[in-house]
């Protein structure tokens, strides 16, 4: 599989093993496909509830973890340096591993929330965050669902600069300003539900670009974000479709394919706008 390149020159498969709503048991069989189907990068969270059984299964099937990339994230009840260190530790106990490739703050303190002081409390997470990747103990972090006015205010006070953006993007919420963005400023894009949740996949335009490509929706929808030099994390519990995903690239979607999908109509959003949700 090919990989991309961080700003720090470390590198990461280019699709991942998505495991958001795969909680405690239900990620065990479903990484164990993954794992025997060729999956090296795997993207997991603390609020996802699965990072001990994930933890068991590598450890079960005596994966070398030089050949994984793991990420992980920080969630949004541990922001501040002192909150960030403690969840840091304890992500790595329940892995069971001595460090992450990749860690990320889930969501960015924001301004309907914290009005007087957001931008202070991302800068307090982002400082443990550096402290972090200077002990080795993560070999590179980043931020996930900020948009870019938490990006710019976060760019005043870090002294290392992050180095990945996972966002929502799937045909029909492609996010352009906010990619262009990234890319501007050395910031490599992932993509959380690249297949929309599922509900994108009876999108007409969809359905029949799979059916002129002969690929299914969901390798037209991974497929799209690596045309766009974004990094998909699909999740799937199905064997064919934890098959079907990690081959997506196998095919080339066409300019012109990609420009209808950047063209679509609003579609398959999850309504979670990062400027204004409370948790």
């Amino acid at each position: 599989m090919e990989n991309f390149k961080l700003s720090n020159g470390i590198e990461i498969p280019a699709i991942g093993f998505g495991t958001w709503l795969l909680e405690g048991e239900k990620v065990t069989e479903p990484l164990k496909i993954a794992l025997k189907k060729g999956y090296t990068h795997i993207d997991t969270a603390a609020i996802y509830k699965n990072e001990k059984e994930i933890g068991a299964v590598l450890k079960a099937e005596n994966v070398d973890r030089s050949k994984l990339f793991i990420t992980s994230k920080c969630w949004n009840s541990e922001r501040g340096y002192e909150k960030a260190m403690g969840a840091f530790e304890q992500t790595l106990a329940d892995l069971q591993t001595d460090y992450l490739d990749l860690y990320l703050i889930h969501w960015p303190a924001n301004e309907t929330q914290f009005p007087d002081n957001w931008a202070e409390l991302n800068a307090e997470t982002w400082r443990a965050f550096e402290e972090i990747y200077k002990s080795g103990k993560a070999k590179a972090i980043g931020v996930s669902n900020f948009n870019i006015n938490h990006l710019e205010a976060l760019f005043e006070t870090a002294k290392i600069k992050p180095m990945v953006n996972q966002i929502e993007i799937h045909p029909g919420h492609s996010q352009p300003e906010l990619v262009n963005f990234c890319k501007q400023h050395d910031l490599l894009v992932e993509a959380w539900s690249p297949l929309g949740s599922g509900r994108i996949l009876e999108n007409e335009l969809i359905v029949s670009l799979a059916e002129k490509n002969n690929v299914s929706v969901g390798q037209i929808c991974i497929n799209y974000c690596l045309a766009k030099e974004i990094l998909p994390l699909p999740r799937s519990s199905s064997e064919k479709n934890i098959e079907a995903n990690l081959t997506s690239n196998s095919f080339k979607l066409s300019a012109e394919d990609v420009k209808a999908i950047d063209e679509m109509s609003a579609d398959g959003f999850s309504g979670l706008n990062p400027s204004m949700v409370e948790f």
